[in-house]
C-alpha cells in the first residue's frame, strides 16, 4: 500500500516539475536525477541481468531510487531502444501502435531487429544496449513512402528490419507476433509491480507520449544519417515531401497519448547537429515546428531533447508559442539558452555526465552552486544530466555530491 506521506511527496515532486515547465519558480530547482548503467552496477548485477530479469531490474531500481531520490518519475522496466516503425505501421490501430515503440531485450529475442544489440546476446553481458544505424530503404523508394507511409512501413520496412517478420505470412512471423503479444502482457504486469514499489517511495507515474521529427524518422529508421544527408542534396524535393507525408502518422500516435492521460510528448532530435542553419531551416525545422505546434494546440506540451550542439539553431525556438514546453540540451550551454529563452521556454540540462565521471566531489559541489546562481533565478529551469546514461564506473561519491549540492543550493 502507498502511504499518505508517499502520495504527498509524489504530489510535491510533480508540482515542482510542473511549475518549472510553466516558467515559474517552484520551492526549489527540480532535479531529474542520475541513472543509466550505474543503476545495475550499484545493485551488483550485470547489464544482462538488468535488461532480461524483471525481478533483478525491480530490486535494482528500488535500491537506486531509495538512495538517490529525484523529482521525476524513474524510467521503469528494461531500457530498450526506440523504434517508431512498428507504431507507424500500426498507426491505424491506436490500441496497439504506441505499445511497440520500444524494443527491449526479450522483445528483440522474439523479433530479431537488425538495428538492436543487447548485453548477453550480441554484446558482452556488461555492455549497454546499442542502436546500430541501418539503411533500410533505397532512394528510388521515396515515391512509395510519400504515396502511403503507413502501407510502405508495414509492407516494406517492417519485414526488412525484423528478421522474424521477413515473410509476414509465414509460420515464423505469425508465431513471432503471437509471442510478442504474450511478452508485452507479461512485461506490462511486471512493470505494474515495479511502479507500485516506486510509488511507495514517493514517485508519481502517468502516461507520456513520444514522437520523432519527420526527417529524423527518415534518418533513423529508413535511410540512416549519412544517406539522408546525401539525399537532401540529391533529391531535395522528395526528402521534403517524405517528411511532410510522415507528419500525419507520427502526430496520430503522439496525440493518442493524450487519451491515455499524458500532458507531455518527448521528442529526441538527431539530425539537428549535422545540418547548417540553411539546411536545418529548409528541411528539418518546418515539419518539426508543425509537430510541436499541433501538439501544443491539442493541449500537449513537448520536451525536445536537442542532442549535440544546437547553438546555430537556437533562435528558431522563439518561433514557437511561449510556454510550448521544455528544451533539453545536451551540449548547448544552458546559461546561454536561459538568457535567450527566459519567459518563453523551460530549460533543462546543466551538468555533463563526463564531468560527473572525471571530476571530484568538491569541484562538482562548486559547479552546481555556480550554475544555480546564474540559471535558477526566475524559474523555468530543470536541472538534469546532459544525457540519461551514467556508465557503470561512474564514481558513487561524485553522484552523491551532485545530489547533496542540489539540496544545498537549489532552494529559491
Amino acid at each position: 500500500m502507498v502511504s499518505p506521506e508517499a502520495r504527498k511527496l509524489a504530489a510535491e515532486r510533480t508540482a515542482r516539475l510542473q511549475a518549472a515547465i510553466e516558467l515559474k519558480e517552484p520551492d526549489r530547482v527540480p532535479f531529474t536525477g542520475l541513472g543509466g548503467d550505474v543503476i545495475p552496477a550499484y545493485a551488483g548485477i550485470s547489464a544482462y541481468e538488468y535488461e532480461f530479469d524483471f525481478e533483478k531490474n525491480r530490486l535494482a531500481a528500488v535500491k537506486w531510487f531509495t538512495d538517490f531520490p529525484s523529482d521525476s518519475a524513474p524510467r521503469v522496466g528494461f531500457t530498450g531502444i526506440g523504434c517508431r516503425v512498428m507504431p507507424v505501421a500500426f498507426s491505424d490501430f491506436p490500441d496497439l501502435a504506441d505499445g511497440f515503440g520500444t524494443i527491449n531485450g526479450p522483445i528483440n529475442d522474439i523479433l530479431k531487429m537488425n538495428f538492436a544489440r543487447f548485453p548477453g546476446r550480441e554484446l558482452d553481458e556488461y555492455s549497454s544496449p546499442q542502436f546500430v544505424g541501418c539503411c533500410n530503404m533505397s532512394p528510388d523508394e521515396y515515391d512509395e513512402l510519400i504515396a502511403d507511409p503507413v502501407k510502405f512501413n508495414f509492407e516494406k520496412i517492417l519485414p526488412r528490419i525484423a528478421g522474424n517478420l521477413k515473410d509476414p505470412e509465414s509460420p515464423t512471423a505469425l508465431a513471432a507476433m503471437a509471442r510478442l503479444g504474450m511478452e508485452k502482457a507479461r512485461q506490462n504486469a511486471e512493470m505494474a509491480k515495479t511502479i507500485h514499489e516506486l510509488e511507495k517511495l514517493g514517485y508519481s507515474f502517468g502516461a507520456r507520449g513520444s514522437c520523432l521529427a519527420p526527417l529524423d524518422y527518415i534518418g533513423d529508421q529508413l535511410r540512416d544519417i549519412p544517406n539522408v544527408i546525401l539525399d537532401i542534396r540529391r533529391y531535395p524535393d522528395k526528402v521534403k515531401a517524405a517528411a511532410e507525408a510522415l507528419l500525419e502518422p507520427l502526430l496520430k500516435i503522439a496525440l493518442l497519448s493524450k487519451e491515455l492521460g499524458a500532458k507531455e510528448v518527448f521528442i529526441p532530435l538527431h539530425l539537428n547537429e549535422y545540418l547548417s542553419p540553411q539546411l536545418y531551416n529548409e528541411f528539418y525545422w518546418p515539419t518539426l515546428k508543425e509537430v510541436i505546434i499541433k501538439l501544443f494546440e491539442a493541449g500537449l506540451k513537448t520536451q525536445v531533447f536537442f542532442e549535440g550542439w544546437h547553438d546555430p539553431h537556437m533562435e528558431t525556438i522563439l518561433e514557437l508559442p511561449a510556454g510550448w514546453g521544455t528544451a533539453y540540451f545536451e551540449k548547448t550551454d544552458v546559461r546561454k539558452a536561459k538568457k535567450l529563452l527566459q519567459g518563453h521556454t523551460c530549460i533543462m540540462g546543466g551538468i555533463d555526465v563526463s564531468d560527473i565521471i572525471s571530476s571530484t566531489p568538491a569541484k562538482l559541489d562548486q559547479q552546481v552552486k555556480e550554475l544555480f546562481d546564474e540559471v535558477a533565478p526566475g524559474g523555468g529551469f530543470i536541472f538534469s544530466p546532459n544525457i540519461g546514461n551514467c556508465p557503470r564506473g561512474t564514481p558513487i561519491e561524485n553522484i552523491r555530491a551532485v545530489y547533496e549540492a542540489v539540496e544545498k543550493y537549489g532552494k529559491y
